[in-house]
């Protein structure tokens, strides 16, 4: 199991539930200090710095909205101020907002997608940079999706399209940053069982998207922190602008 050396510093967007949650629990257990970074939900984040700390690990509570101007450098500087270092950023803040077909997407509709699904990560990442890049040091996950890979399911044409773009994104960060020992990687989650589902998806449009996994179940989110942790780990250590498919078997490259 991969683990963290003592002072590592861990920042996870939207970490106040699901596999955001799963992925700040995890990095903790394993030695990290963790950020948990949240638009709203403050009590949701607080729950998940309970759980940690209760345990023995370190981790405190970030509210931003990434969608605003000058709010992810703000949150950058907050976890320097009280780290003085980061070595991973995982994009993982992101919404379907909503379902909608293709002659119900407003202008409005695919730039507000698009602000809290790509803008986001672009910002973050942007903010985190600089700092371990001075470190020459670090690495980023981010979390995209199976809908990157196959379209979706139906009506949420604009996030699986930012979440390709999110994959492409990371290949381009991967070199321009791995010169400066920062790698950049990408996982991909299936259908995981988390409250993103609970409010997007209808129990009927759950039960035909779960049947087609060959695994024959949804995933859990403490599968995808898993993977995440090994990405950021030195069990990774050569693995550079990749994407991992965490996801039952229902998509295989």
């Amino acid at each position: 199991m991969a683990t963290f050396p003592s002072g590592h510093v861990s920042l996870v967007t939207g970490s106040s539930t699901g596999i955001g949650a799963a992925a700040a629990i995890t990095l903790a257990e394993r030695g990290s200090w963790v950020a948990v970074h949240y638009r709203a939900n403050e009590s949701a984040a607080e729950r998940v710095v309970k759980q940690i700390t209760t345990r023995g690990g370190r981790a405190f509570a970030v509210q931003a909205d990434l969608v605003e101007t000058g709010a992810a450098q703000s949150l950058v500087n907050a976890v320097l101020e009280r780290c003085k270092r980061l070595d991973l950023l995982v994009n993982n803040a992101g919404s379907i907002i909503n379902r909608h077909k293709l002659l119900e997407i407003t202008d409005e509709f695919w730039q507000e997608v698009m602000e809290t699904n790509l803008g986001s990560v672009i910002r973050a990442t942007r903010a985190a940079a600089p700092a371990m890049m001075e470190q020459r040091s670090g690495a980023i996950v981010n979390v995209a999706s199976v809908a990157a890979r196959n379209g979706g399911s139906l009506g949420i044409i604009p996030y699986s399209s930012v979440k390709a773009a999110v994959l492409c994104m990371t290949k381009g960060l991967a070199k321009e940053l791995i010169p400066y020992g920062i790698r950049v990687n990408a996982v991909n989650p299936g259908v995981i069982d988390t409250p993103f589902h609970e409010r997007f998806t209808s129990p009927a449009q759950m039960e035909a998207l779960v049947s087609g996994i060959p695994q024959g179940r949804s995933g859990k989110a403490p599968e995808i922190a898993s993977v995440i942790a090994f990405l950021a780990s030195e069990d990774a250590s050569h693995v550079v602008g990749e994407t991992i498919e965490v996801n039952g078997g229902m998509r295989m490259d």
